[in-house]
Parts: structure tokens; C-alpha cells; sequence
């Protein structure tokens, strides 16, 4: 596994370790009102878009490599 892949594989683990923190705080005082499920959804869009934004990279890393090999 290249350093990028391990670098987004741990990103990836971190964004979701907080957002399961986040939404354990959240309904720390036992209920979930309407704020906590928007921000639940909200932390959910954004660690989606993060975890795809490293995936991108990677496979553009890996484009981008393939592409210089053709070129030596």
C-alpha cells in the first residue's frame, strides 16, 4: 500500500471515530432533537466528501504516476 492510500485510509478512520464521538455527545443527555440529527447529517456529508476527495487523489496520484512512466 503506497503512502497516500495509508495516509487517506487513516484520514478516513479518524473522520469516522469523530463522528461517532460527536454523535454519542449528542445524545448524551438522552434525547435527539432536530438540531442533533442535522448536525449528524451534517458531519455524514462532510466526512463523505472528504473520504471521496482522498479517494480522488489517490487514483489521480496513481494516474498521474502511470502517466510519467509513458513518458520515460
Amino acid at each position: 500500500m503506497a503512502y497516500e492510500e495509508a495516509k487517506a485510509d487513516v484520514k478516513k478512520t479518524m473522520r469516522e471515530a469523530d463522528n461517532k464521538a460527536k454523535e454519542t455527545w449528542r445524545r448524551a443527555d438522552g434525547e435527539e432533537s432536530l438540531s442533533d440529527k442535522i448536525a449528524n447529517t451534517g458531519d455524514d456529508i462532510r466526512t463523505g466528501l472528504g473520504n471521496a476527495g482522498d479517494d480522488v487523489r489517490v487514483e489521480a496520484d496513481k494516474w498521474h504516476k502511470d502517466v510519467d512512466r509513458d513518458d520515460v
